[in-house]
C-alpha cells in the first residue's frame, strides 16, 4: 500500500519571510517628502489554497510616528498565468493574489506618502522587488501534460490529462481542487479511468464557483516516489460547452428560408447562447457551396432568415452554440446540430440542364428509332422468306399435278 499525501509536500503552510533592510531617515526628512522608505517585512505564505498566497507587510519604521499623513502601498506582482504585471494600490497591510506554484513567485511594492507639507501631492518611494522561486520536488519527466477541462453545459466539468513521459511503474495521480468559497482543497469526488488508469476527473456543479480562480493541482505517487505537481488556475465559466441545439426546423414561402430551432438543454441561460449556422447548397449544377455565419450580438434570438439562391436544388443547415462574449470571456463551441434540409426543387433547374436533357432523349429515341427500324427490316424479310417458299411449293404442287394429268388427256386422241 503506497503512502499518499493528499496534499503536495510544499503546499503545506509555510511562510517566506522576506526583511527589506530599512534605510536610515528621519521623521523631518519624510515629512517632507524628500525619501519615504519601503515597506517592511514583507512575508509571503502559502495557507495551501494551491497558489492562493497571502502577502504580508509593516509600514516602515521611518513612518511610525507620523499624524495627519496617508500612508498607501503599491503592490505589483506578475501574473504567470497571462503574463502580465499586475498592480493595486491599497492602505491595507495585506493583499492575496494567485500564483503559478511552478514559475518564480515575483512581487514589487513601494510606499506612497501624502501629508500637508508635501502640498497634497503624494510621493511615491522607491520601488524594491522580492523574488522566490520554488523547487521542484518528485521523479523527474512524471508530470502530467496536456490538462483541459471543459464544463459541459453548466451541469459538471471533466478535466483530463496525459501521463508524462516518465511514469514510473503502478503510479497513481490525484487531483485536488479549491476556490476562495472552501476552507480547504477537496480531493476528486469521481475519476475518469481508462484500463484502470486514472486519466480525469468529473466535478459536479455543486463543486463549481464562477467568476473566481478555480484552483487544482495533479500529484501522484508511485514505489519510485512521488510524482511531479502541475497547478492550474481556470475560471469555470469561461470552459462551458453547451449541449447539442435541438429542434430543428425549415419552412420556405415565396423563396424564403426560414430556419427555426430550440436552445439546447441545460443549464446555460438562453441569453448567454450566440449561434453559428452552417449552409450547405446544392447548385444545379451539381456542385456544392458551403457557408457558415455567426449570429453576433442577437440575444433571444433562434431563427435565421435567408432568400433562397437562385438555380438551387437543395440547400442543408446546422446549427450550434457557445457562451456569449456578455457571459464569458471564453467557451467550447456545442456540436453540430443533426442536419435538416429543403426538399429538391425542380423549378430551378437551368436551361443548361434541359439542354442536357434533351441531348440524353435525342441520343435515346435515336437509338430506339434504329433498334425498330432493324426489327422491322428482320421481320420484312422473314415474312417474304415465307411467301417466296410458299409460291415455290405450289409451283412444285402444280407441276406435278400437270404431269399427272397430261398422259390421261393425250393418250386417246393419238390412239
Amino acid at each position: 500500500m503506497l503512502e499518499v499525501n493528499k496534499v503536495p509536500v510544499w503546499l503545506s503552510a509555510f511562510t517566506l519571510l522576506l526583511l527589506t533592510q530599512d534605510p536610515v531617515s528621519t521623521s523631518e526628512v519624510v515629512a517632507c517628502g524628500e525619501a519615504v522608505d519601503p515597506p517592511a517585512n514583507i512575508e509571503i505564505t502559502d495557507p495551501g489554497f494551491l497558489g492562493y498566497l497571502s502577502i504580508h507587510w509593516t509600514r516602515p519604521a521611518s513612518l511610525q510616528n507620523l499624524t495627519d499623513c496617508t500612508v498607501r502601498y503599491q503592490l505589483r506582482y506578475y501574473d504567470t498565468y497571462e503574463e502580465r504585471w499586475r498592480s493595486v494600490r491599497t492602505v491595507k497591510l495585506t493583499y492575496a493574489a494567485q500564483f503559478d506554484l511552478e514559475k518564480p513567485v515575483m512581487v514589487r511594492m513601494l510606499t506612497m506618502l501624502k501629508c500637508a507639507c508635501t502640498n497634497g501631492t503624494e510621493v511615491q518611494g522607491e520601488e524594491i522587488e522580492r523574488v522566490f522561486t520554488p523547487e521542484p520536488t518528485g521523479v523527474a519527466g512524471s508530470k502530467i501534460r496536456d490538462f483541459h477541462c471543459v464544463n459541459y453545459g453548466k451541469e459538471y466539468m471533466e478535466c483530463t490529462w496525459d501521463s508524462g513521459p516518465v511514469q514510473p511503474p503502478n503510479s497513481q495521480h490525484y487531483l485536488y481542487y479549491w476556490h476562495r468559497e472552501m476552507d480547504k482543497t477537496q480531493e476528486c469526488p469521481e475519476y475518469i479511468k481508462l484500463s484502470e488508469v486514472r486519466k480525469g476527473c468529473r466535478i459536479p456543479r455543486e463543486s463549481l464557483f464562477e467568476f473566481s480562480k478555480f484552483n487544482m493541482c495533479v500529484n501522484g505517487s508511485s514505489p519510485a516516489g512521488s510524482l511531479r505537481t502541475a497547478y492550474f488556475s481556470i475560471e469555470v465559466q469561461n470552459h462551458v460547452k453547451p449541449a447539442v441545439v435541438s429542434s430543428v426546423h425549415i419552412s420556405e414561402i415565396d423563396g424564403l428560408l426560414k430556419l427555426d430551432w430550440s436552445p439546447p438543454s441545460g443549464l446555460v441561460p438562453e441569453h448567454c447562447l450566440e449561434y453559428e449556422i452552417e449552409r450547405s447548397t446544392l447548385m444545379s449544377n451539381d456542385k456544392e457551396q458551403q457557408q457558415r455565419k455567426v449570429l453576433e450580438n442577437v440575444v433571444l434570438d433562434t431563427s435565421y432568415d435567408i432568400q433562397r439562391e437562385a438555380e438551387s436544388k437543395k440547400t442543408c443547415f446546422q446549427v450550434r452554440s457557445k457562451v456569449n462574449m456578455y457571459c464569458a470571456d471564453g467557451g467550447f463551441w456545442s456540436d453540430w446540430s443533426q442536419t435538416q434540409c429543403t426538399e429538391e426543387d425542380t423549378q430551378y433547374i437551368n436551361g443548361a440542364t434541359w439542354n442536357n436533357l434533351s441531348l440524353v432523349g435525342l441520343v435515346v429515341i435515336g437509338i430506339a428509332g434504329v433498334i425498330i427500324l432493324c426489327l422491322s427490316s428482320w421481320i420484312l424479310k422473314k415474312i417474304c422468306i415465307k411467301k417466296t417458299s410458299k409460291n415455290d411449293a405450289l409451283y412444285t404442287l402444280y407441276k406435278l399435278k400437270v404431269n399427272e394429268t397430261m398422259p390421261t388427256i393425250l393418250s386417246p386422241i393419238f390412239k
